[in-house]
């Protein structure tokens, strides 16, 4: 993580105190910030209360500028870990407010954040600290320069997964210790994300070697939340769920992520069951109709299906695949929740030869693939 790190110069009728500002985290005595911040409503005008936050910004620069004991956590152990950078800015916008009465409702706030956690159903994100996950995007365009290649995470495997998205859309759809099932687990992508963040993942694997070496990725990564990672060799279009899941123990699951083959673009194997060998479009679409079909028999209501596929050419014309297939999914009673485009600069298939594809694309009138679609369903 790059660390942005600076110095600021807090100003007011009263003088100014240089104050650092990092991503790094504080670990904040609770007890002795709410004291802090309970004197901001006892000031009777501007002046006064910017004067107040200023100093308590102040204790908040270091361990050695602290007069009041506000960053020492071994007094108790009633700390609070939150970002300096985004501490600091709540404290600037209660310093910054132009009534006595807004800045009473940012000190609320603020007390609210150091204090109460709100959570939804769906995920562990504490509404009341919202600002601070500036790396959960929500945005429908996602720009993606490289993949995520740390830990066991590999793009040796050809057409695997970008491990950015099945960790946006665990921490977006689920909670620690529910259950992901990927009905196209490849190398384990899904999987390996799912064990980082501490959710229970099930994968599906066609070819028997796939599934071997998804195994192998998924054991040699550290299983600090001791979750079940586990790897099936099967046919998702034809395996019983139900059955697989009570081997288990469970009953259900609170996400469904596929990352099925496009069609034909790529064949993955000889095996006739494997879909990218399908003999048609309309075939390829029956197949996933019924991995839906499964798959939505054991998705608990309310959760979120994951669809991430990309379009193709067919004799010279563009065949609209990730918008075919969502309306398989959408006839199976899902409802549509967002239509994600990812931004791709380089695949497997065309690195390298970008010469070579621009002028394919101008001497055959077409547009090169450079994006894919993440179609987010809720059940």
């Amino acid at each position: 993580m790059i660390t942005d790190t600076h110095k600021t110069t807090a100003k007011s009728l009263f003088g100014e105190v240089a104050v650092n500002r990092t991503d790094m985290p504080l670990f904040v005595n609770k007890t002795k910030f709410i004291e802090a911040i309970q004197q901001f409503k006892e000031q009777d005008n501007l002046s006064k209360l910017r004067f107040v936050v200023l100093d308590l910004q102040s204790n908040l620069n270091s361990v050695k500028d602290d007069k009041i004991g506000i960053l020492n956590i071994h007094s108790n152990g009633d700390t609070v870990k939150i970002s300096q950078k985004h501490l600091l800015e709540q404290l600037d916008q209660i310093a910054d407010s132009q009534t006595l009465e807004r800045a009473k409702y940012y000190t609320e706030r603020l007390e609210k954040a150091m204090t109460e956690i709100r959570n939804n159903k769906i995920n562990d994100i504490n509404l009341n600290r919202w600002k601070e996950y500036e790396d959960i995007w929500t945005d429908s365009l996602w720009m993606i320069d490289k993949r995520d290649s740390t830990g066991v995470h590999t793009a040796g495997y050809w057409g695997n997964f970008i491990p950015q998205i099945p960790n946006q859309m665990l921490r977006r759809y689920t909670k620690k210790g529910e259950w992901v099932l990927d009905p196209f687990v490849g190398c384990g992508t899904t999987l390996i994300e799912s064990q980082r963040l501490g959710r229970n993942g099930i994968g599906i694997e066609l070819q028997e070697s796939v599934a071997k070496r998804a195994k192998e990725l998924i054991g040699s990564e550290q299983n600090k939340h001791s979750v079940v990672a586990e790897v099936v060799t099967g046919d998702s279009t034809e395996l019983d769920y139900a059955e697989m899941l009570r081997k288990m123990g469970q009953k259900s699951v609170q996400m469904v992520i596929m990352h099925p083959p496009y069609f034909d673009i790529i064949k993955f194997s000889k095996n006739p069951r494997d879909l990218s060998n399908t003999p048609s479009v309309e075939s390829f679409l029956n197949k996933m109709n019924m991995v839906v079909e499964r798959a939505g028999k054991i998705l608990d209501k309310g959760r979120y299906l994951v669809l991430v596929i990309g379009d193709k050419f067919s004799r010279g014309e563009w065949i609209p695949l990730g918008f075919l297939t969502m309306q398989e999914i959408l006839k199976k009673g899902f409802m549509l929740k967002s239509i994600i485009v990812k931004n791709f600069e380089e695949t497997t298939g065309k690195r390298n030869q970008k010469e070579l594809w621009r002028y394919r694309a101008m001497v055959g009138g077409f547009y090169i693939f450079k994006h894919e679609y993440i179609f987010l369903f809720k059940k």
